[in-house]
């Protein structure tokens, strides 16, 4: 299928895929309606302008742009991207203008684009997170908050805040009383029990968990001797880390009573449809997007054909099938 191919076919259907919210891949994600279930990762689509002159992006579910803190943050050195078997390792270090450069600069860009906006923010202390949700909060355009919590806490001398239930509750009880806007807690996977953190998530205000973000990884330069990152460490994402990410949605999605977002080497609609089934009301598109810019808009006409193939009355019936 060629990319100009599925983008007319997207372009070209009247049953919801381009605007509404009642179309038959229509969902939910607490009081955020979504016309699909197919959104982009954080951290690969930036603030959506580069993908803005590919395709229309109200034909997506929701955008997730990149991790915005509380300042501007120059990131990791270089290098800090590279391949891996199935995958790929990045340690950008949450490049990113500051929120209030996305208020003022990305947010009314995006608002023009007529689709759902999620901002995913992160910091190294509760009290940044709080901030940035308190700025935030009523900004015209906004749909929702995705809290990364993979963050390393500088109160507690570098822990990441996602691997432990007291420090991510404390986080999403902060960001929820500063904020009116719907809760994601987005978590890690490099933890030694998923479903604590989620629960500790969701009794804190969480409206929906996504999940996961990368797996910790390192790669090494036989020449040089010495990782390949500047970083040393970076996040693995890709097809190598989905059957780790379908496992930990169906382990989360079966334990609260939120909608799960599922994420993890999503590059076709097949991908998409066992998050879905393991228990996921929606799905994130990321680094294939880095291979194939029109990913997303694959996935979303390959699921809107299972549903119509299948007869599926209703994309929701899809949710959680492999479970019962």
């Amino acid at each position: 299928m060629s990319n100009t191919t599925s983008h007319e076919r997207l372009a070209d259907r009247p049953e919801g895929l381009q605007t509404g919210c009642s179309g038959p891949l229509a969902v939910s994600i607490g009081s955020l309606s979504l016309k699909n279930p197919v959104m982009t990762a954080s951290g690969t689509f930036g603030y959506g302008r580069e993908y803005a002159g590919l395709f229309d992006l109200a034909l997506l579910g929701a955008v997730v742009v990149k991790g915005t803190t509380l300042n501007p943050r120059d990131g990791n050195p270089p290098p800090r991207v590279v391949e891996t078997p199935s995958g790929m390792l990045n340690a950008i270090g949450l490049q990113n203008p500051g929120v209030e450069a996305f208020l003022a600069t990305e947010l009314p860009f995006l608002r023009e684009q007529h689709v759902p906006v999620i901002l995913n923010i992160a910091g190294h202390t509760a009290g940044e997170y709080e901030e940035i949700a308190r700025r935030v909060d009523g900004a015209p355009g906004l749909s929702a908050i995705e809290v990364n919590i993979s963050c390393p806490n500088v109160d507690e001398g570098g822990m990441t805040f996602g691997v432990s239930p007291k420090l991510s509750a404390q986080v999403i009880s902060c960001v929820r009383g500063a904020t009116r806007l719907p809760v994601i807690a987005k978590l890690t996977p490099n933890v030694t029990s998923i479903v604590e953190i989620a629960r500790a998530c969701v009794d804190s205000g969480a409206d929906a968990i996504s999940l996961i973000n990368t797996l910790v990884g390192i790669v090494i330069d036989l020449k040089k001797k010495r990782p390949v990152l500047g970083n040393v460490t970076g996040g693995l994402s890709g097809p190598a880390i989905r059957p780790v990410a379908v496992r930990m949605t169906w382990e989360v999605s079966s334990a609260v009573p939120v909608p799960v977002i599922g994420m993890g080497g999503i590059s076709t609609a097949e991908d998409a449809l066992q998050f879905i089934m393991a228990g996921a009301t929606a799905v994130q598109v990321g680094s294939a997007m880095f291979a194939n810019p029109l990913a997303p808009l694959e996935v979303i006409e390959g699921l809107d054909k299972y549903v119509r193939d299948e007869k599926v009355a209703s994309f929701k019936d899809l949710i959680g099938t492999a479970r019962r």
